[in-house]
């Protein structure tokens, strides 16, 4: 770049200076200035020689690609007050383990009732093919070192068919209910006999009923009821109505509570009450446990009426049955046959 004169640096791109002080004047440069006529930089090659650059023709835009549907996640946006999830992986985790926790104790269940099954079938087969071993008897639950040992063998769970198995608990539960309504009403006597001496009958025979109901009521109605069911015996469920109906008779009878009978119902509670407040509150919840046990069995008596009517069993049945177990038991079979040898050789001797 060419100095001036004064010594100072110039404008080489002024209008007053001359054309070889300005290199944009060159005729070279000139001739390849772009124009509207011509392509844009992006496809002029300044190293071709000879013809110029095509004209600039823009060509059609391709069509777009269609745009994404967005997803639901980047579409909704979520509220202020709505919580991020950040946990979905745990929770899934944590569902995951939880559920197969539960297959597993399914599955624990289903093998306890697989064993419990396969049980009952070697029991039955082995009673169908007439096996001579005998099943420990468990009732009642007594500890071993108890020189009294149990008498009966009881389970609900394998001998009672399914549909009659939670009669035949309530019927139990029934029982127990009574048993304890007699212990307390020992107690509720005794209270009145501290009170006034004069009731010394009724709490004697509060002991006597205590000790007499107790395994009476077990053995002459709740069994025959169990054997019922057990087997389908119509000579059973006979021998259970005709005890159980005295059964509930006595039940009013305690609710209803008779000065003098050892039952401490409604009527021994109210003669009560004028002497004493405490003892005639504990004799009125004896008389209202007394009173319920009676509702129940009146209830339980007709329930197992109509189950009785629906099984088929008839007193044709239960007399077939009874003459069978008579006949078949071998002391009544003897019984029979002395008496029978007997009459023919007196018939033999003659007068």
């Amino acid at each position: 770049m060419a100095q001036h004169r004064d010594g100072g640096d110039g404008n080489p791109f002024a209008e007053g200076s001359g054309e070889l002080d300005n290199p944009f004047q060159d005729p070279a440069v000139i001739q390849h200035r772009p124009s509207p006529q011509y392509a844009t930089l992006d496809v002029y090659n300044p190293f071709e020689t000879g013809e110029p650059a095509p004209a600039y023709s823009s060509s059609a835009p391709g069509p777009l690609p269609p745009p994404s549907a967005p997803t639901l996640q980047s579409s909704r946006k979520l509220s202020p007050t709505e919580p991020k999830n950040y946990g979905s992986y745990s929770s899934s985790q944590a569902s995951a383990a939880a559920a197969t926790a539960e297959l597993i104790k399914k599955q624990e269940e289903l093998n306890r009732k697989a064993e419990e099954l396969d049980r009952r079938e070697r029991e039955l087969q082995h009673a169908a093919l007439g096996g001579t071993t005998t099943r420990q008897k468990n009732w009642p639950p007594l500890p071993s070192f108890c020189p009294v040992q149990p008498c009966f063998f009881q389970d609900i769970s394998m001998e009672i068919p399914q549909e009659f198995q939670k009669t035949v608990s309530t019927m139990y539960y029934l029982w127990m209910c009574s048993t304890l309504a007699l212990l307390l009403n020992f107690l509720a006597c005794l209270a009145s006999f501290c009170v006034e001496t004069n009731n010394g009958s009724g709490f004697g025979l509060s002991i006597l009923w205590i000790l007499l109901f107790t395994p009476c009521s077990f053995v002459c109605w709740y069994r025959p009821m169990y054997k019922a069911f057990r087997s389908d015996s119509s000579f059973n469920f006979f021998v259970f109505f005709f005890i159980f109906f005295a059964q509930n008779v006595l039940y009013v009878l305690q609710a209803i509570g008779i000065p003098g009978w050892g039952f401490s119902g409604w009527i021994s509670a109210l003669v009560v009450l004028k002497s004493n407040t405490a003892v005639a509150v504990l004799m009125l919840l004896v008389a209202l446990f007394f009173t319920g046990i009676a509702v129940l069995g009146i209830v339980m008596l007709k329930r197992i009426h109509s189950l009785y009517r629906r099984t088929g069993a008839s007193f044709q049945k239960a007399q077939q049955e009874f003459a069978a177990g008579v006949f078949s038991n071998p002391a009544v079979r003897t019984a029979a046959a002395n008496a029978a040898a007997g009459a023919a050789e007196n018939a033999f001797r003659g007068p």
